[in-house]
């Protein structure tokens, strides 16, 4: 997979173990493991340790205590993951105690959500108050099914995605590939648009920076 992503462009990944009932999340464990990996790759791929973090309470008091221990390295930008089954009436709230405690929620693949599929315009408004919308790769090109590329075209088209990611699992399926999705959104919204999904606002978020390319979405 890493030679794969290096092949394709990437030169900077970030891994995103789950934190969720079925997977616990060990930060030091996976440091080590990361560590590891890293010395196996050499320069041709910078890779950092974040968390797919699933919204639950349980992890919400978790994060406000501990934030460090699952953001994206040691920047302040919190990978979050929501249930396809059932999203929380006080999510904004979640958010926005997020805010207080200083984080940065960025919402992850939110149109393959089918909660979210159904209210898309819900995702603007969390946009319009500051959190990221990260969008995988795969869904604007359509292998998710059609119903996640229409919700991603949507979103770009209302400047409400500011991250594409490629959520690779594996070396033959969901694989580590952006270049395709780049050549779409830049058919979409333009080169400059697309090209900040892809380097600029990745590349601030892994440095801990604000992001470069942050439109005001467009409300319905």
């Amino acid at each position: 997979m890493c030679r794969m992503a290096a092949h394709d462009g990437i030169t900077h990944s970030v891994a995103t173990p789950h934190a969720n009932d079925r997977y616990a999340y060990d930060r030091v464990y996976l440091t080590g493991l990361l560590a590891q990996l890293q010395e196996k790759v050499g320069p041709s791929l910078r890779l950092s340790l974040g968390c797919d973090c699933h919204l639950s309470y349980e992890n919400l008091e978790r994060v406000l205590e501990r934030p460090h221990s699952y953001t994206i390295g040691e920047t302040n930008y919190l990978l979050v993951e929501l249930s396809n089954y059932s999203v929380p009436i006080q999510l904004t709230d979640c958010f926005v105690r997020l805010g207080d405690c200083g984080l940065t929620p960025i919402l992850t693949h939110p149109e393959r959500n089918p909660i979210l599929q159904q209210s898309p315009q819900r995702i603007l408004e969390w946009a319009e108050q500051g959190c990221l919308m990260q969008v995988t790769a795969s869904a604007l090109t359509g292998f998710w099914g059609e119903r996640p590329e229409i919700i991603a075209r949507w979103l770009l088209d209302h400047a409400a995605v500011h991250i594409l990611a490629s959520d690779a699992h594996d070396a033959k399926r969901r694989v580590p590939i952006l270049s395709q999705a780049r050549q779409l959104a830049e058919q979409i919204v333009g080169a400059e648009y697309a090209q900040a999904l892809v380097e600029g606002n990745p590349g601030a978020i892994v440095n801990g920076q604000p992001i470069p390319y942050n439109p005001k979405p467009v409300m319905e």
